[in-house]
């Protein structure tokens, strides 16, 4: 009875479980994004106006905000630096 049941189940299981192979290219290396001039200036802003007001008010929030926005100034700056250079043609 058992191998009746195996024998059923082998021959409703299709033979071919093999994924199709995906033909995305998968970038071997890390590389920067362009981020626009506005992402900048809004991490310099914010960083100021939480030193300013934030951070008197409240420690742990004025803190946290200007660890935030100090990161998006590294960001900004490391695209700045590393990102492939766009032209634009209008």
């Amino acid at each position: 009875m058992a191998k009746k049941r195996a024998n059923k189940l082998r021959r409703s299981t299709p033979k071919s479980t093999k994924r199709p192979i995906s033909t995305a290219k998968v970038p071997n290396k890390w590389h920067a994004v362009p981020l626009k001039g506005s992402f900048m200036v809004t991490a310099i802003l914010g960083f100021l106006i939480s030193a300013y007001w934030v951070y008197p008010q409240s420690l742990n929030y004025g803190i946290t905000f200007m660890i935030i926005f100090a990161l998006m100034f590294i960001a900004s700056f490391i695209s700045l630096t590393k990102a492939p250079v766009v032209s634009e043609r209008f």
